[in-house]
């Protein structure tokens, strides 16, 4: 049950801080100054690249589906990813898809803001996870991605070689096989750590909310720094974009390398926010930060009955139609954009016979709260979707 209390997660909280203790003793002995330089370039390398299997492996394309990726460059972020020790692609995607799903909900988001900013920043690994509304996220992509099933089969393993072992082979290259595992694994491990949670937490603490202000998420220029991009959070308004911010001067080297997969064909169908969408956010929270808010526009939406409905499904094959607050809504062109992915909207999808119209699900219910918690902007997208009232 989602309201049982948690266990102590025991073997977390002793890898998590035998890193740390370790990174301190190696940092004491073997401090930076007395360093060859090749292994000060190895700790920043591993640390860096370790945070981009972060943000653009695990989080960009995998949790949010933000663009696609050639079958080597997801080898390799998913490489990179488990090296940062911050588990499987699987759960690391679940558990952030719920983040989303639910931001801020203390009891369904995993690490959220309003539990405090300890508990949000790594509070939260102590603790043997309760997911109560895990079913109502997608898993399919996952389930049916060969290297998503690999990584979580053999993961650790693998992160023990790629963390750990690897940096300590390197650094025996120019004889500091010592320096290699200190500074390239242990130290490298703590910065990714902690660089990857001030997104859960001083991201939801301190900064600007360009786009939204229904959630606790911020953006904050030393926090992109900090996390190869990722410190804009108030963009994650727009989940699915592949970048952090609409503007290509932000900080944000995750995007910049994205699009240069994409110049040499590794990477593909990068999603974008609608500019309208963005607009419209940045307008709204700049028209409710002096007070001025226009009053709501008139309703304009026709009237159709069950029959105009069916006519229409007759007329335009193959389109997916929702029925949401008594209007009908037509969400086609809607479904590869959906960040919670297709399947949840398919599931309240009108069929085409007379008995499935009559029956037709409502998707009130899963939008104002059931299964998701949707901003300012989702809701003006959604009545742009609007078809038609249903009569009666």
């Amino acid at each position: 049950m989602a309201t049982s209390k948690p266990k102590i997660w025991w073997s977390n909280i002793f890898f998590f801080l035998g890193t740390h203790l370790g990174a301190l003793i190696g940092v004491y002995y073997f401090p930076i100054h007395a360093l060859p330089r090749p292994t000060i370039w190895l700790a920043f390398a591993s640390w860096q690249l370790s945070c981009f299997g972060i943000t653009i492996g695990y989080h960009r394309l995998y949790t949010h589906k933000s663009f696609r990726a050639s079958l080597g460059l997801r080898i390799i972020l998913a490489a990179l990813g488990t090296a940062a020790h911050q588990g499987s692609i699987r759960w690391w995607c679940l558990r952030h898809r719920l983040h989303h799903r639910f931001t801020d909900d203390p009891l369904h988001d995993p690490y959220a803001a309003t539990r405090g900013l300890l508990f949000s920043h790594v509070g939260w690994i102590f603790f043997k996870p309760i997911y109560g509304r895990l079913n109502v996220i997608e898993t399919d992509d996952l389930d049916k991605d060969l290297v998503v099933r690999v990584q979580h089969r053999y993961y650790h393993l693998l992160a023990v070689l790629l963390g750990f072992v690897l940096p300590t082979i390197v650094g025996y290259l120019w004889r500091d096989a010592t320096g290699g595992f200190i500074w390239g694994g242990l130290v490298a491990r703590v910065l990714v750590w902690h660089c990857t949670f001030l997104v859960n937490s001083l991201a939801h603490w301190n900064g600007l909310q360009l786009y939204t202000d229904e959630n606790t998420s911020r953006g904050n220029l030393v926090l992109a720094l900090l996390t190869c991009g990722e410190g804009n959070h108030n963009f994650h308004a727009f989940p699915y974009d592949f970048r952090s911010s609409p503007c290509f001067m932000d900080w944000d080297p995750s995007k910049w390398a994205i699009l240069a997969f994409q110049y040499f064909g590794f990477a593909t169908n990068l999603r974008r926010a609608k500019c309208e969408d963005i607009k419209a956010g940045q307008e709204h929270m700049l028209l409710k930060y002096w007070g001025v808010l226009p009053p709501a526009e008139p309703d304009k939406t026709p009237d159709w009955t069950l029959e105009q409905v069916e006519q229409h499904i007759h007329q335009n094959d193959g389109c997916c139609l929702i029925l949401l607050d008594g209007y009908v809504l037509d969400v086609t062109s809607y479904l590869v954009e959906h960040p919670g992915g297709s399947k949840v909207i398919r599931d309240y999808a009108l069929r085409t016979t007379r008995e499935a119209i009559d029956s037709w699900p409502d998707a009130s219910v899963a939008f104002h709260g059931g299964v998701n918690i949707h901003t300012w902007a989702a809701n003006q997208h959604m009545k742009r979707l609007r078809l038609a009232k249903l009569a009666g």
